[in-house]
């Protein structure tokens, strides 16, 4: 894995609990890791924490972030945070770097337009976004939910098709303040069975771009070099399902379309 100052840290700092993340299903904590005078911010989540699921095994939910991690790292792409397995203060579980957002800091403003994935007034959506379902808000009043017709959006996507990713929420997607746009929680991804639950439906039915398709198949290519990181992490069923979702997509480049039963993540952030 790449060894950055700040992925140091987090594999080896001392890890101190500035909060709890109340919003998140499974127990999850905002945490500061500290070597000398350097620290990070991190998502910690022990795997004892864990909620229980029905199609997914118990504890596995951290081998399963790690994993994504490591998939996202062999293609090239760094969409997800860098993120480690180890032994924190409730027990060993999932680190993720800290993505910093725009109006994270107090005082900062709010951003100008909408987020790349937002709820927006029926019949205003603006250019450069696509539509994907129209509901109705709190108050009865009819909305849409669109996402940004943004090529890193887009890369996203794919790995969500490949990881086969079963819950991409609209909160679930951070634009960081260095311009690139990150995937997080990736818990419920990687089943052998199809569970894709996504927003980002905007593309279905379009082809999948030469550019993405080259890294797709450079990973099907080094794919046993990727099978044996994530060994420790999935069984070899998951790992065998990940290859042919890979060569699927390059045998027919062309995104899915919500032809299963719920399809998008609910709630939707």
């Amino acid at each position: 894995m790449p060894q950055t100052p700040d992925a140091t840290v987090l594999a080896d700092g001392e890890l101190t609990v500035i909060g709890r993340i109340r919003s998140a299903s499974n127990a999850t904590f905002l945490c500061e890791a500290t070597i000398a005078d350097r620290q990070v911010h991190c998502v910690y989540k022990p795997v004892r924490g864990e909620a229980p699921l029905w199609d997914f095994p118990d504890g596995t939910l951290a081998g399963r972030e790690l994993s994504a991690y490591l998939i996202s790292v062999a293609l090239g792409w760094n969409i997800v945070p860098h993120t480690i397995v180890r032994d924190g203060p409730a027990g060993p579980g999932m680190l993720q770097l800290w993505v910093d957002q725009p109006g994270d800091q107090v005082g900062d403003e709010p951003g100008a337009g909408p987020d790349l994935v937002d709820l927006l007034p029926a019949g205003h959506i603006p250019p450069g976004f696509l539509p994907i379902l129209q509901a109705y808000d709190y108050t009865g009043d009819e909305v849409t939910l669109v996402h940004a017709d943004d090529p890193r959006l887009f890369r996203l996507a794919v790995f969500d098709v490949l990881i086969n990713n079963a819950d991409r929420k609209g909160g679930h997607v951070l634009a960081g303040l260095d311009g690139a746009v990150y995937g997080v929680d990736h818990g419920v991804s990687l089943h052998v069975e199809d569970k894709l639950r996504t927003v980002l439906w905007g593309w279905a039915g379009k082809p999948v771009d030469d550019e993405t398709l080259a890294d797709v198949t450079a990973l099907r290519d080094g794919f046993s070099d990727l099978a044996e990181q994530l060994c420790p992490h999935i069984t070899d069923a998951e790992i065998a399902a990940l290859r042919s979702r890979i060569v699927g997509l390059l045998e027919n480049p062309v995104m899915p379309t919500p032809d299963r039963h719920r399809p998008i993540p609910w709630p939707a952030f």
